[in-house]
């Protein structure tokens, strides 16, 4: 879309100047139809553009989220961070820091401020000042500190900043000036640059959280939002639609559509529909059942790229007898993933066998593939006391996720696979947050389960989902923990090298597939289908979509 705005009125002025020559009046002719030309293109390019979305936000503070549509429908539109990824890759780049400093002993990073940055002008809020370090310190704050005004507003629960220990590792944030910050930590911590760089690190305005305690309503602090990001919240109806307006004066440059909606839509058949009749020009995770259908859909375009993610088996160690690591063997020899690959992924996914994506680095090209083996199976059950098999329960996931699009269905399959070696396994499911929170609490025997990347480091796989502090923050589902392998996870968590990370990491997987924790099942493939004339989307390996930069060209 051009830059240049034309309308009706001045071309109708150009065509009316009086000029006294030829060669003049050709040069005005020319002027006349280049004009008319750009103001019909103008004219003729959409300025809405609308996403369907797989679901509702649960918040628009991403602080407090931990899901896709929370974090597509907040931080990437609304909200801006210290840091963030290079479009389409895990590298880090400057956003609202223009740059940073890493003491020597690590345990210090100040960053300076960008200047000029200006927080949203709405309908609710007009702000008097430009972003500077205390939107920063407010943010921050707000999840570290019990007696910030705001911890407990709207629950006060920080999901990822209490998962990862940051509570522990960030001592102080301090305010050096008005355009600078220190973070001091209390050890080394390599992926803490990444973590600043994730959704839940966007950054809030001081400004509005000071005016909405005095008006004392702050918990539209997370319902009504304002920041920095390249669109400014309009309104949400609920369960139905978000409207956003472009920020003009974003520090990166205005978008080229004027407006954005998102309209949510659980359905992903009804996505792909809506798609397909124009009533939207990109939806998210469209089901692998569509996507031949789409792909022969003329006005329509489908992207792809390795996910970043893992579907896996968890099996709950701390319940009989899977406290026996013959028995977590025996399982993993029993199940037939590949035929879970064909009948469930349509073949869009690579079977698994690290904990790791293989797009990651430091992943374990090395270590030994996964592969049916019912004989093996029965033997080694039959070794760890259990010839005739036991009876166990098999939880499934109630919803369609990136790394398992039919999680009943998968249940039914293993289900068959492990009563061949004389496992009897009844299927369980709840409603998908019962679901979790069961589950988190270990109430589980074994546990379909999976996981997709906030910030293409190990640590947010191998550290997150499987370390003994997981187990007690309730991440680490197999509630496994084993001193070798978070001696391991530690150290590389503290290390700057990356080729001494990477050396760690690969003794830590070894540890892992020999141990057998999980059952790994795949790493999927992540889909996206748009409008063909969509131009400027650009896939991200972590599952979101940031809208910014992309438009839609005129027919």
């Amino acid at each position: 879309m051009s830059r240049f705005e034309f309308s009706g009125r001045q071309d109708s002025e150009v065509g009316g100047f009086e000029f006294k020559t030829v060669k003049t009046l050709a040069i005005a002719l020319v002027v006349s139809m280049a004009c008319a030309a750009i103001a019909t293109a103008q004219a003729a390019t959409p300025q809405t553009l609308v996403y369907c979305s797989e679901g509702s936000p649960r918040t628009f503070n991403p602080q407090m989220g931990s899901d896709g549509p929370t974090f597509n429908a907040s931080a990437r539109t609304i909200y801006n961070r210290l840091l963030d990824f290079k479009k389409g890759g895990t590298e880090l780049q400057a956003s609202l820091a223009e740059s940073w400093t890493v003491s020597k002993d690590k345990k210090q990073v100040t960053f300076k401020l960008r200047r000029g940055v200006k927080f949203h002008e709405t309908s609710f809020f007009k702000p008097t000042r430009e972003f500077n370090a205390d939107d920063v310190i407010f943010t921050f704050h707000r999840m570290m500190k019990k007696d910030h005004p705001y911890h407990t507003v709207n629950g006060g629960v920080y999901e990822y900043f209490t998962s990862m220990e940051m509570d522990k590792l960030v001592v102080s944030l301090d305010k050096v000036d008005s355009h600078t910050v220190k973070f001091v930590l209390s050890r080394p911590e390599t992926p803490f640059l990444a973590n600043l760089a994730m959704d839940f690190a966007s950054i809030l305005s001081a400004e509005y959280g000071e005016k909405l305690l005095a008006s004392k309503t702050p918990e539209k602090m997370d319902l009504e939002p304002v920041g920095t990001g390249p669109f400014k919240f309009v309104r949400y109806e609920k369960d139905s639609q978000i409207r956003y307006e472009r920020h003009e004066a974003y520090f990166e440059g205005a978008n080229p559509v004027a407006k954005l909606v998102f309209a949510i839509t659980v359905d992903p058949n009804v996505r792909s529909q809506k798609l397909k009749r124009g009533e939207c020009q990109l939806i998210a995770e469209p089901s692998v059942l569509d996507l031949e259908s789409l792909r022969k859909t003329p006005s329509v375009k489908v992207v792809e790229r390795e996910g970043l993610n893992i579907g896996y088996l968890a099996v709950n160690v701390e319940k009989k007898p899977f406290g026996d690591r013959r028995v977590r063997e025996a399982l993993a020899l029993a199940v037939n993933r590949q035929s879970y690959l064909d009948a469930i992924y349509q073949g869009q996914a690579v079977l698994a066998k690290n904990p790791i994506p293989p797009t990651m680095w430091s992943y374990h090209q090395g270590t030994r593939e996964l592969t049916q083996d019912v004989a093996a199976a029965k033997k080694l059950l039959a070794d760890a006391g259990f010839p005739q098999g036991f009876e166990t329960t098999l939880w499934y996931m109630p919803v369609s996720r990136p790394y398992n699009p039919n999680a009943k269905k998968m249940a039914e399959m293993m289900q068959a696979d492990l009563a061949a070696i004389g496992i009897k396994a009844k299927l369980v499911s709840y409603e998908w947050g019962t679901y979790l929170d069961k589950a988190r609490k270990g109430e589980h025997d074994l546990l379909l389960i999976g996981w997709t990347g906030d910030n293409g480091d190990p640590d947010n796989f191998l550290g997150t989902l499987l370390s003994c502090a997981a187990v007690k923050g309730g991440a680490n589902f197999a509630r496994w923990c084993n001193k070798d392998f978070d001696k391991l996870v530690v150290e590389a968590r503290q290390t700057p090298d990356q080729k001494r990370r990477t050396e760690l990491y690969l003794k830590a997987q070894e540890i892992v597939v020999r141990e057998r924790p999980w059952v790994p099942i795949a790493h999927a493939k992540a889909f996206r289908a748009m409008d063909a004339r969509l131009k400027g989307y650009v896939q991200s390996p972590f599952g979101i979509d940031s809208l910014y930069g992309v438009e839609l060209l005129a027919k």
